[in-house]
């Protein structure tokens, strides 16, 4: 579907993109991230042709983007950061016009005009001018702009920037529902929103590939051990006790008391190691409540960080 092939992007002496290379499958939502600076918008922009690379291919649905241009841009649909939209036009009227741009054919504009407003939600403010339109809604005009052409890619710089919770919980669920249909390439600043939409993470920093992988398997590589969260009602020492005869584990953290005389405990255990069903068989046969008993897992935000700590550190 996507592959890009040894591709380096040089304005002087200044690398903006060193060497990369990775392919997407078709049906794939893949997440771009890195912090400021590590060529996120120079890779978008070099995947949908507005700059061409210095070294390198890239290939679109089995089209080269550089030889042939025409038919790789034609695969793809992008929602730019920051909104441009013509704001004196109907939502209608731009999303029609955004059809003539990409030359749809006439038989089929009205049709994947309407398809492209349903999609994203857009029936009730269609006839509204763009100018009268909450951020929220201007976000969903952009992605219908991009959708339009009923391309097989769509590329998405920052989807969700400057929304409030309820318009990104609806942005989402759009994404989430065109991730059934298209290839879908997302840059974002938020990372819980990464892991929630895509099946694939790019990070970059530096202008290099740092890695590859689903978010899962990028919080696993990072955790170091397993804690468990306990919440508990009993005597502290018994509670420790208890615990202390469960092999694997490696620190019994103790939290805090609660109001209503529970206890709250962090277990360590190794790495690999889940001792929530022999915590619970312990206590359970001691006739102690447990509260909550709930394993916490490394978020895609601590990986993120700890991956480019340690590329950092490496290229130091």
């Amino acid at each position: 579907m996507i592959k890009v092939n040894h591709v380096t992007k040089a304005y002087g002496d200044q690398v903006a993109v060193n060497n990369l290379c990775f392919h997407i499958k078709e049906g794939e939502t893949v997440g771009l991230l890195g912090p400021n600076g590590a060529g996120k918008s120079t890779t978008m922009n070099l995947l949908t042709g507005l700059i061409e690379p210095s070294e390198g291919e890239i290939q679109i649905c089995g089209y080269d983007l550089l030889k042939d241009p025409k038919h790789a841009k034609a695969q793809i649909g992008y929602m730019p950061e920051g909104i441009p939209l013509y704001k004196d036009l109907t939502v209608k009227e731009f999303i029609g016009f955004m059809a003539d741009l990409k030359k749809v054919p006439s038989k089929e504009k009205q049709n994947n005009i309407q398809e492209a407003i349903t999609k994203t939600d857009l029936n009730e403010v269609q006839n509204k001018l763009i100018r009268n339109l909450s951020r929220g809604y201007k976000q969903r005009v952009s992605l219908a702009g991009a959708l339009v052409s009923n391309p097989k890619i769509l590329i998405l710089d920052e989807p969700t920037v400057g929304l409030d919770p309820k318009q990104i919980t609806q942005i989402r669920e759009v994404i989430r529902n065109l991730g059934k249909n298209h290839t879908i390439i997302l840059s974002s600043h938020i990372l819980s929103e990464v892991s929630k939409l895509c099946k694939k993470v790019i990070i970059l920093n530096q202008g290099k590939l740092i890695t590859i992988d689903t978010p899962e398997n990028l919080e696993n590589k990072v955790k170091k051990e397993t804690i468990i969260k306990l919440t508990i009602e009993g005597e502290k020492e018994k509670i420790e006790n208890l615990a202390k005869t469960i092999s694997g584990i490696e620190t019994i953290e103790f939290i805090k008391d609660n109001e209503d005389g529970t206890k709250e405990y962090n277990i360590i255990s190794k790495k690999d190691k889940d001792i929530r069903k022999e915590l619970f068989s312990k206590y359970a046969k001691e006739q102690m409540t447990i509260f909550e008993l709930k394993k916490i897992e490394v978020s895609l935000e601590e990986a993120f960080i700890e991956l480019i700590t340690k590329n950092k550190e490496e290229e130091n």
